[in-house]
């Protein structure tokens, strides 16, 4: 009855008849860094800067539509190894930067669809930066709403490695990996007749 109410007025008043709509589901991340601008956008945008924080492995090529595939789990196969194949979508030098994302190997009816992240700096003072993360392009139901769950701890993690990747240095993957390795031979034991 509201909805056709206001319809009927905005006939009235000579305005288009719009539905409201509900606000886009998103997450949204911020963290205060100890570092300067230039230092947090290099973390972001070099190989090296993601394995101090985000993954022991990455391709990087920061331009729009280069390379931004953050492995992970590097010794997987090709196509699991993490976010293969995302993409720089835009890059404001020392201000902004977003990339297309997808959901975990896990997920696969959500991984064959693809996410976007902003993340924004801002400089506080000359050693703080303030980054802001925003994560939209969500389905609903299924494994979206798993993929959602997933990444509202997973962004978390991240930029408290990135805030402890300056703190301290870089995040050491050693055990990461020695796991991963574990595992990887396990599976490959169990394929084994």
């Amino acid at each position: 009855m509201a909805l056709r109410q206001g319809i009927v007025l905005c006939g009235l008043l000579g305005l288009p008849a719009l539905p409201a709509l509900a606000a886009e589901r998103s997450l949204d991340k911020e963290v205060l860094v100890p570092a300067p601008v230039a230092a947090v956008w290099a973390s972001w945008t070099t190989r090296e800067g993601i394995r101090g924080f985000f993954a022991p492995d990455a391709e990087i090529d920061a331009r729009v539509g280069g390379a931004f595939h953050i492995h992970i789990d590097p010794l997987a196969a090709p196509g699991r190894k993490g976010a293969d194949d995302m993409r720089f979508m835009a890059l404001q030098p020392m201000k902004m930067l977003s990339f297309d994302w997808n959901a975990p190997p896990s997920l696969p009816e959500a991984r064959a669809q693809r996410t976007f992240v902003v993340v924004r700096l801002e400089a506080v003072d000359d050693k703080t930066t303030r980054v802001r993360l925003h994560h939209t392009g969500w389905g609903d139901g299924g494994e979206w709403d798993k993929a959602y769950a997933y990444f509202d701890r997973a962004w978390g993690n991240v930029l408290a490695n990135l805030k402890q990747r300056h703190e301290s240095g870089p995040k050491d993957w050693t055990e990461w990996l020695d796991q991963l390795r574990k595992m990887h031979a396990a599976a490959d034991k169990a394929w084994k007749p």
